[in-house]
């Protein structure tokens, strides 16, 4: 018997918090990278979920996006894809804490392993970990560095703030 695995493309985008990695097969996102210092992208026509993406997050980051649809299949253990469901759960320009979201998950006691399960998030950005703060609102840890986390969250607190008038 033979194993087949998905075919992985990858294509790259530039972004205000920098250039981008993306990777996918064909039906959904896997990995999204913080690729600074790459300059290559595929020479292949992107796969269409890839296109969807880059699209979404053009949105994201223009202001019109507060919601991503298109698939994504993270890979991690099932406490893993337990966290990052939960994290998908958090709205647009909302924030909770890693005790908070070790409460949503059952038990107060798992705050250390769902903060580590944040700090894996295959798919940042799209999957928001970036909406996980510290016990008093304190920036703490991204996998991106805290200066992308704190882009993050003003440019969600802007966005929000423009739809109240």
């Amino acid at each position: 018997m033979r194993l087949e695995f998905p075919r992985l493309q990858q294509t790259f985008m530039d972004t205000p918090l920098g250039r981008i990695r993306l990777t996918a097969h064909p039906g959904a996102l896997t990995r999204i990278d913080f690729a600074d210092d790459t300059k290559a992208g595929s020479s292949d026509p992107p796969l269409p979920v890839l296109v969807q993406a880059i699209s979404e997050l053009e949105a994201y980051f223009s202001g019109a996006c507060r919601q991503f649809a298109v698939p994504c299949d993270p890979v991690g253990t099932h406490f893993q894809l337990n966290v990052w469901e939960e994290l998908a759960r958090i709205s647009f320009a909302k924030t909770i804490t890693y005790q908070n979201l070790a409460r949503k998950l059952g038990d107060v006691k798992v705050t250390r392993a769902s903060a580590g399960a944040v700090a894996r998030n295959p798919i940042p950005i799209i999957i928001p970990c970036h909406r996980v703060v510290g016990k008093y609102g304190s920036l703490t840890g991204y996998s991106g560095g805290l200066a992308r986390k704190k882009w993050l969250l003003q440019h969600e607190s802007q966005r929000a703030q423009h739809q109240l008038f």
